[in-house]
């Protein structure tokens, strides 16, 4: 029998890879990880987690706000960014800590530096050392993409964004899709005038129709200013402003200009294709249901196979890959109804097929509802809440559920484990409402 160094090589100390690790090493397998930035990948780094911290600092402004209809007073609130990039910078230090302790816990052998393929069993470390495996997994997640033709030294992406020193006055974000959609609504929470400028003719891309005019209405009433059909054309750097021409002809100045035009997989200069990986168009790692690339001994899970680029995704392939590889029972991850959040302000919650998807599959029944919650009438908030149920006529199965307002998130993962389950209209209907809340819509819509 062929001796390995290691049972089981994990390249990628993200969500998906940790959790892959520390499942494979607590059966007593020797496993090693090689991560070349920080433990805990984009979610813990730089992406959900700080993002939903600034988010949260974010939403203080509008409960200052609406505190002075409930009788509240107070001096003018001030945000300190220096103040909040510490306490951020703690915590995400901290739960950096929490990663590579654990793994190293499990009995996990971690190596802080670039790993690359050099053959089936191979991988290649940036200090020279070559490692063998019987099994690799490639959990590299994916990076902001950025068009060639502008330069890092005068935008930003949402990597770099977590680095900024100093709060923006006046920010121009590019694109249109939830991440450009979550820091648009961040920014102008805190306090800075927020511009987005997006190709397309209405925000987020693949949401139900009603959400994006919903969010999009709402975000502009916000004083968000939304340049739609629209296209930057150059960057450059003029004193400490940087001077932005768009494809109209137009100019105006920015302190900072966020791209936020999409994400791809973190497959370049890794040696995949010389070892024999097939990789798609996009770049992601080509996988069968049993996440399996065109190399038998390689695996790949997560955002490097451009699939549902969510953490919680990540973590369940992690789960899958385990039972299937090394516990001989043969799981498929499930990618069928996954229910996810926008920290948009106000937030989106969703899970199942918009309403274009539904009619074009099948004959559907639509139940929504446009409302103030009970605290706006008090605290004067114009801002409507929306609930959306799309069901089948045949099975009258909830095919799918979308929330706009406080709480959506929350609500969401809720309602998905009902939907998941298979709960339908009249399941919802026999329901008795928690009231008053904003949860209780969801069990009243007629």
């Amino acid at each position: 029998m062929k001796e390995y160094d290691y049972d089981l090589f994990v390249i990628g100390g993200g969500s998906g890879g940790v959790r892959a690790s520390r499942l494979t090493a607590k059966l007593g397998l020797k496993v090693g990880l090689a991560e070349e930035f920080r433990y805990g990948g984009t979610c813990v780094i730089r992406g959900c987690v700080p993002k939903k911290l600034m988010v949260n600092a974010a939403d203080f402004s509008d409960y200052f706000q609406d505190s002075l209809g409930f009788g509240w007073s107070f001096s003018k609130p001030k945000f300190a960014w220096e103040k909040f990039f510490k306490a951020r910078n703690k915590e995400i230090d901290r739960l950096e800590g929490l990663y590579h302790n654990n793994l190293l816990t499990s009995g996990v052998k971690t190596f802080s530096q670039r790993a690359s393929l050099i053959g089936p069993n191979k991988i290649k470390l940036t200090n020279g050392s070559i490692l063998t495996s019987k099994y690799i997994l490639l959990a590299m997640g994916g990076r902001p993409y950025v068009p060639d033709s502008f330069d890092s030294g005068t935008v930003i992406t949402s990597n770099e964004i977590f680095e900024l020193k100093k709060q923006p006055n006046r920010i121009l974000i590019v694109g249109g899709g939830y991440i450009a959609c979550e820091f648009a609504s961040i920014f102008n929470g805190l306090g800075s005038e927020v511009f987005m400028s997006y190709r397309g003719d209405q925000i987020l891309r693949g949401f139900d129709e009603e959400v994006r005019n919903h969010v999009s209405d709402s975000m502009s009433s916000r004083n968000i200013q939304i340049k739609l059909s629209s296209t930057v054309k150059s960057c450059k750097k003029v004193s400490n402003t940087n001077k932005v021409l768009f494809a109209d002809g137009a100019t105006m100045e920015f302190d900072t200009v966020l791209f936020a035009t999409g994400r791809i997989p973190n497959t370049s200069n890794m040696g995949l294709e010389e070892t024999g990986v097939k990789i798609n168009g996009v770049g992601a790692v080509c996988i069968n249901d049993q996440q399996q690339t065109s190399v038998s001994s390689i695996y790949a899970l997560g955002d490097v196979t451009d699939r549902i680029n969510l953490t919680p995704v990540a973590i369940r392939d992690a789960v899958a890959f385990v039972e299937t590889v090394f516990k001989n029972n043969y799981v498929a991850s499930d990618h069928f109804l996954v229910a996810t959040a926008v920290f948009t302000r106000p937030e989106i919650g969703m899970v199942g097929l918009t309403e274009a998807q539904a009619k074009s599959q099948e004959k559907v029944s639509i139940y929504k509802n446009h409302f103030r919650p009970l605290a706006s009438h008090i605290s004067n908030r114009t801002e409507k809440s929306f609930l959306k149920l799309i069901v089948s006529d045949k099975t009258r199965k909830i095919l799918g559920c979308h929330i706009i307002g406080p709480g959506a998130a929350e609500l969401i993962q809720a309602v998905g484990i009902a939907v998941k389950m298979g709960a339908t209209k009249e399941d919802f209907d026999i329901t008795c409402a928690v009231h008053p809340t904003f949860a209780e819509e969801i069990v009243t819509l007629s």
